[in-house]
């Protein structure tokens, strides 16, 4: 058989095919731009769909039904907080997100990571804003937590219930919107160690100045949850109590959040 023979024509006819497909793409899809531009959209769509193309591998494994040895969860919270944490704090909202190892369909590790944000309680500035000489003063704390946590659970085809506790890291930052710098004799109350002052012998240690502050110790949780099937196995809607402790400084961090989320 002959060899065939190169011929730059050729390739000059290809190059000039695809850029009357990528043309026919542009007024397909109405892109009023010029050239370039268009052939950049393509080439991200192209690069997207490559990027995709992992997720095929999650997909097969949604034949492991209910026995899947991985579990993830992603949930949003509602965050109530309690004990001394409601005394300065109100409910507040955020996310968690974990991922995991199933040993048995009963028993199973998961890792997580929550993040919820909460606001300042109604009259609990008013201390701060006094000595401010101003009401223009907000404030949040931000509580962060990575944890270890062992599930214990019961599940049907339909319905599933299951304990879960475990423990780890938390941490409090909390922001004014202001910085106050404290005046001598102010008496010390739970808000301003909440937002970070430090306190001796019974008043607000003098010429502090704050703005925000970081807090962090080893804390633990525990709950329980009920799931549902959704779809296919092994997606179950779910949610969640968990009541969340921390001895940090000064004040406890201890709040109850709620979930509302999706597991696999």
């Amino acid at each position: 058989m002959d060899r065939q023979t190169w011929d730059p024509s050729v390739k000059d006819a290809r190059t000039v095919s695809f850029g009357l497909a990528i043309h026919k793409w542009c007024t397909f899809l109405r892109l009023e731009r010029p050239m370039y531009a268009c052939e950049l959209n393509l080439r991200n769509i192209i690069i997207l769909m490559i990027a995709l193309s992992p997720l095929q591998l999650l997909q097969a494994q949604d034949d492991c039904g209910d026995e899947c040895k991985i579990n993830t969860n992603l949930a949003m919270i509602i965050n109530v907080p309690v004990n001394s944490t409601a005394q300065v704090v109100g409910t507040g909202w955020g996310t968690v997100g974990g991922v995991g190892y199933n040993f048995t369909q009963r028993q199973a590790v998961i890792g997580e990571f929550l993040w919820n944000r909460v606001y300042a309680s109604s009259g609990q500035l008013r201390p701060l804003q006094a000595d401010l000489q101003s009401s223009d003063l907000s404030g949040n704390a931000d509580i962060f937590t990575i944890t270890g946590n062992y599930r214990y659970e019961l599940r049907g085809r339909l319905l599933g219930t299951y304990l879960i506790g475990g423990g780890g890291w938390y941490l409090r930052n909390t922001n004014l919107s202001r910085e106050i710098t404290v005046g001598p004799g102010t008496i010390c109350t739970t808000a301003w160690l909440w937002w970070g002052f430090t306190c001796t012998s019974g008043t607000v240690t003098a010429s502090q100045t704050v703005a925000n502050s970081n807090l962090a110790a080893l804390g633990a949780n525990a709950g329980m949850g009920l799931t549902v099937r959704v779809g296919e196995a092994p997606y179950r809607l779910y949610t969640e109590a968990r009541y969340h402790y921390a001895p940090t400084k000064n004040i406890n961090t201890q709040f109850i959040t709620v979930a509302f989320g999706i597991r696999y």
